[in-house]
């Protein structure tokens, strides 16, 4: 059986975790016990960007969009939100695939894209990546930044003309078929070039690891010792963040199956039952799919009675079962993941 996970690094390493409500920064130093490093948990790119939208909506002023491809949610909302106003958005070709990788489908949204803004439009920059923002916030402190970097982004690959949650899982699961179903072979490094959300961290970064939120948040809850412990005989493990939840049968760093479903689609009910079928091994991806979610891959039943969750909305999903906080911070178990990712891939 493929061993759990540990970790230990020998550089300095910033590892964010970047979500739909926050993003999650961790800058590790070797030497120092990591419940002593600096930690940040601080609103995502997507909510900075929605809230610097507002302002403009508020001022009545049209919103130039300039910057890379960033995830969406609480942006695109804002956004929409401008545009309901009858207040104009501007955006160059690269921050429109924010919105949707099918450009015409964002000029539709009443988007009109162009290399430089209007003179009295207010100029938003869009990034997953706030590298000069963290620059200024550590220095206040006194604190480097350090020259290794690994970013987690959720990205559901460039699909302009079909389902993103169909691309996204088929994606997953040819990976998983390649890795033999090793919890590691979802994590590629370099990025995929479909990623296209990863790939503009990673021209803003470019010796970054960048990787998948939803597997690292996994792989940081099994530093755990009660999960590692516990995956050694099989576990049902639950990552149920902002905006997805994401939740693997797994024994070792076997993957027996997985689902993927919204956060805001799942009430404890539900997920339940998602969780018994996975089990089982009778969960379909049609089944996860038609119910608003991105799908689900089962390779074979696992017998297990043990369930585990790590993310913000563990206690309202899963109340019951082991809340996982790996080293006592369950809101970074997203950079432990990182962590470990960057020994494996980068220090070996």
């Amino acid at each position: 059986m493929r061993e759990a996970i540990m970790i230990d690094l020998t550089t300095p390493l910033l590892a964010i975790d970047v979500g739909r409500g926050t993003q999650d920064i961790l800058i590790y130093e070797p030497g120092r016990p990591i419940e002593n490093s600096i930690k940040l948990v601080l609103p995502s790119p997507t909510v900075v960007v929605a809230e610097k939208v507002r302002q403009a909506t508020r001022a009545g002023r049209p919103v130039f969009l300039d910057g890379f491809l960033m995830g969406g949610g609480a942006n695109t909302g804002a956004i929409r939100e401008h545009l309901a106003a009858g207040l104009p958005v501007y955006a160059t070709p690269e921050a429109a695939g924010t919105l949707h990788d099918d450009l015409e489908r964002v000029r539709a949204m009443g988007i009109e894209i162009r290399a430089a803004p209007p003179g009295d439009a207010v100029r938003v920059r869009t990034t997953d990546y706030m590298e000069p923002e963290l620059q200024k916030a550590l220095s206040l402190f006194g604190v480097g930044y350090p020259e290794d970097v690994a970013v987690a982004v959720q990205d559901h690959g460039y699909s302009p003309h079909r389902s993103n949650r169909i691309h996204r899982f088929e994606l997953m699961r040819d990976r998983l078929d390649a890795g033999d179903w090793d919890l590691l072979s979802l994590a590629a490094d370099p990025a995929l070039p479909d990623m296209t959300r990863m790939q503009a961290v990673r021209r803003q970064a470019p010796g970054a690891l960048v990787t998948d939120t939803g597997p690292v948040a996994l792989i940081g809850a099994l530093c755990d010792p009660v999960v590692r412990q516990r995956a050694k005989e099989g576990v049902i493990l639950v990552n149920a963040g902002n905006g997805h939840t994401l939740c693997f049968a797994l024994k070792g760093r076997e993957i027996y199956g997985l689902f993927e479903h919204h956060t805001g689609a799942l009430d404890p009910a539900k997920l339940q039952h998602y969780i018994r079928r996975l089990a089982d091994g009778t969960l379909t991806s049609e089944e996860v799919f038609d119910d608003g979610g991105h799908g689900a891959a089962v390779r074979k039943p696992l017998v297990t009675d043990t369930v585990v969750v790590t993310g913000p909305n563990r206690l309202r999903l899963l109340p019951e079962a082991y809340q996982a906080a790996p080293f006592g911070d369950m809101m970074l178990s997203g950079c432990f993941g990182l962590m470990y990712l960057w020994r494996r891939l980068r220090e070996r």
